[in-house]
């Protein structure tokens, strides 16, 4: 009589199955199919008048557990989120793509389900613990994980956090044990390789953007190097601070070196609004200079025509051109002055001054006598 009809639940060691092993349903052990069946067949008989099935019913009965059987044992669903990784004995040979998928049943084929398209998080330096009565969440450091040296031997606290998954799922599933642990042991491991190599005041302050990329490439270098199957997608840095008890003399010197900069940017503003406007003034004076070259240039040029054409004259009536120069030269020379004109041919009786200054002067308007409107 099998042992699944026994009332009261006995077995072997008082463990509830019989001597082939333990009750099917018991947690951790898969289901007895040939039990299940056995067990499925006693209860029709009990139902049906007589306790007897039919010819018909029972090749219907039997058509229909072959078929849940085989659709069950023979199919897969894989997530739209995984991957089915198909194992036949042990030995990898295919992947499934997410949907039913076909696969032979257990010993022979085994199919492993990775989640490849969601982004882990490991967290760095820091545990974040999460209170359901009211949802607030607190930080917890670990400061065996984020005090580190510095490449000037000085002591920094730092807290990041690793986002990565998995791109290659077979290497992911064989190639590592313990996928989280390889991936936070070489990122502690990476951020204490580039900070050691790095001073801590970039690291504080302006180099934060490439400390972040040199772990992220550090990290993939390595894990590429162990087959691991992980793409690292980001790396951020969370907190980087000097220990607790020198973090005040730091931030004074971060506020000296921000002082510093401040006035390093208004020289700098101030010396590209003078500069601009000492060359434009230095561009100004050379112009002027080249133009009033250029107007001598031109001026020489002219005189020096101005010479040879009277020169050509000169040679053609040397008399004329005497004279006429002479005429232009006392005509520039008195052109301004008082002139006095005598004539020497005068007969008696005339004055031979005329005195012409005297006729351009006009006489001052004299003040009225008094009583004289």
């Amino acid at each position: 009589m099998p042992w699944s009809n026994q009332t009261g639940g006995g077995g072997w060691k008082g463990g509830g199955g019989g001597p082939w092993g333990p009750r099917p349903g018991s947690p951790g052990q898969q289901p007895d199919l040939e039990a299940i069946l056995r067990r499925s067949q006693d209860r029709i008989r009990q139902a049906m008048p007589g306790g007897r099935m039919g010819g018909p019913f029972a090749v219907l009965l039997a058509v229909v557990l072959v078929a849940l059987v085989g659709f069950f044992g023979f199919t897969v669903r894989v997530n739209p989120e995984e991957l089915g990784i198909v194992l036949r004995f042990g030995q990898y040979v295919r992947q499934l793509p997410p949907g039913l998928n076909f696969r032979w049943p257990y010993p022979i084929e085994e199919v492993e389900l990775p989640k490849v398209t969601r982004v882990n998080r490991i967290e760095i330096g820091m545990r974040g613990s999460s209170d359901s009565r009211d949802s607030s969440s607190t930080i917890r450091d670990v400061p065996e994980e984020s005090l580190m040296l510095t490449g000037d031997e000085n002591i920094v606290d730092v807290d990041f956090v690793v986002f990565w998954r998995i791109a290659d799922a077979p290497n992911y599933l064989f190639n590592i044990e313990d996928p989280e642990g390889t991936v936070k042991d070489v990122a502690e491991s990476a951020m204490r390789d580039v900070v050691g190599r790095s001073d801590i005041e970039p690291i504080l302050t302006e180099a934060r953007a490439q400390t972040e990329a040199d772990v992220q490439a550090l990290m993939q270098k390595i894990l590429d190097g162990y087959g691991a199957g992980i793409q690292v997608t980001q790396v951020q840095l969370q907190k980087v601070d000097p220990p607790l008890q020198v973090i005040d003399a730091f931030r004074d010197v971060q506020a000296a070196r921000a002082d510093q900069e401040r006035l390093q940017n208004e020289a700098q503003a101030y010396a590209n609004r003078i500069i601009p406007e000492a060359k434009g003034e230095a561009e100004r004076i050379l112009q002027a200079a080249q133009g009033y070259r250029d107007q001598v240039i031109a001026e020489s040029k002219g005189e020096a025509d101005r010479f040879l054409k009277v020169y050509e004259q000169y040679k053609k009536a040397p008399e004329v051109t005497r004279r006429r120069m002479f005429i232009d030269t006392m005509e520039k020379v008195l052109g301004d002055t008082d002139k006095v004109i005598i004539d020497g041919k005068a007969g008696t009786g005339v004055v031979p001054y005329l005195p012409l200054s005297e006729f351009g002067k006009r006489p001052a308007p004299t003040a009225p006598a008094e009583g004289q409107q």
